[in-house]
């Protein structure tokens, strides 16, 4: 069966390269929290065209809510700076050279041969080569590579928290299911009582006031319906078993788990608010008080 998925959850990754993407490290952190809508908060670092849309596109990919914080640590090696020949620079200069050291020969003069020192001074032959030259399409990918661990990693734990939930959520369902039994069963066996004390209560009136017997009946009638609870109890039953289906739908289903929780909230403050009976009033604390518990785990849900 397939369980709903979890906000909460947490990964990292580490990677390195060298050769076309330069000696560097890096370390990719992604951690999420529970939210109405998906708000993405990136900190990532400058020099990598590309990263963040491609970071942003990723994650809209793979999920559809939560506060969710990535974060990215590129660490670039010390010494990153060196020199790079130009060979065009460099062939160039050669067959000046060799030009020069021909027409001094044919002068008479004399010249000193020139050292790979020498040859390196000349202006062109060679340039600094920076970390900032690093081929920025094959850092990307790497990056990338290892951010797509980090995503299946983080789905991974945000499963298997959303597996704990569901366990908590079933336990959470049964009880309450548990209670509105207990409820129903309160609720039937004061029918009788009930009933004797609507009667004892319209004898009462009839003897004090000179009124029409059928118009307190009828008001009487109406109070009775009014105190009857088994409406509220049918439609908790029915949120149970929409509360167990959406369980074993699995996947994001946090919004329709909240707006239930919400209704399950609704019958219980309506069965408090109609039970004239300490034992169905009790039960209806209860109701609350479990209700209220399960919502906060619903929060988490994605």
């Amino acid at each position: 069966m397939p369980a709903p998925v979890s906000m909460t959850a947490f990964a990292t990754t580490r990677g390195q390269g060298d050769g076309a993407l330069g000696h560097c490290s890096w370390v990719w952190e992604v951690r999420s929290v529970n939210g109405k809508g998906l708000d993405l908060r990136l900190r990532l670092p400058d020099g990598v065209e590309g990263l963040e849309a491609a970071v942003r596109a990723e994650l809209t990919r793979r999920l559809t809510r939560g506060n969710v914080t990535v974060g990215l640590r590129l660490t670039r090696a010390s010494g990153g700076e060196g020199l790079r020949l130009n060979p065009v620079m460099l062939a160039t200069a050669l067959a000046a050279l060799a030009e020069v050291e021909t027409a001094a020969g044919l002068a008479g003069v004399m010249l000193a041969r020139p050292t790979a020192a020498d040859v390196l001074a000349i202006r062109g032959v060679s340039e600094t080569a920076s970390t900032d030259d690093t081929d920025s399409s094959a850092l990307l990918a790497a990056l990338m590579a290892d951010f797509a661990a980090a995503m299946t990693a983080f789905e991974t734990m945000r499963r298997a928290e959303g597996k704990a939930l569901a366990t908590v959520l079933t336990d959470q369902i049964d009880r309450i299911a548990g209670f509105a039994t207990d409820a129903r069963a309160v609720a039937e066996a004061r029918r009788p009582k009930a009933a004797e004390s609507l009667r004892e209560a319209l004898a009462r009136v009839t003897e004090a006031v000179d009124a029409d017997p059928a118009r307190i009946a009828q008001e009487l009638a109406l109070l009775a319906v009014k105190a009857d609870v088994t409406e509220e109890l049918d439609r908790l039953d029915a949120h149970i078993a929409a509360a167990r289906a959406l369980l074993a739908q699995g996947g994001p289903v946090g919004r329709k788990f909240d707006f239930l929780a919400q209704e399950f909230n609704r019958e219980a403050n309506t069965l408090c608010s109609k039970a004239g009976d300490i034992a169905l009033t009790r039960i209806g604390l209860d109701l609350k008080h479990l209700i209220d518990q399960m919502r906060e785990q619903v929060q988490n849900l994605e």
